[in-house]
């Protein structure tokens, strides 16, 4: 499983100190040090779509012009992602075609199974 994440976010931290407790393997992928490439941005909102995989309420989303924020769809989101990837929200459990995204009991319960399986 990768783990899309940020290396300051709380909710991330926690998520890998949960997933290493569980003793489910993972490689993490820090999305404002190491980026992301079209092709992982493409997946992930092809997993979750736009809406999901957007995070519109961030500082980055606030500081995009009106028109960047305008006419979203899956390919534009892709774009603005790849860009700027501190909008994806986070963060993304990607296993094969199946993505997850955030750290709630519902998200846990799914990796939980999933790696069980």
């Amino acid at each position: 499983m990768k783990v899309f994440s940020l290396k300051n976010c709380d909710t991330c931290k926690k998520a890998l100190k949960w997933l290493n407790e569980k003793g489910i393997t993972s490689s993490v992928h820090d999305v404002r040090a190491d980026g992301l490439s079209r092709e992982d941005a493409t997946s992930i909102v092809n997993g979750l779509g736009w809406e999901s995989a957007l995070n519109r309420r961030s500082t980055t989303w606030r500081g995009l012009s009106d028109d960047e924020k305008s006419d979203l769809d899956d390919a534009k989101a892709i774009s603005l992602i790849v860009e700027h990837p501190t909008l994806m929200k986070r963060p993304v459990f990607v296993s094969g075609d199946d993505c997850l995204v955030g750290f709630d009991s519902k998200t846990q319960s799914e990796l939980e199974t999933r790696s069980a399986g």
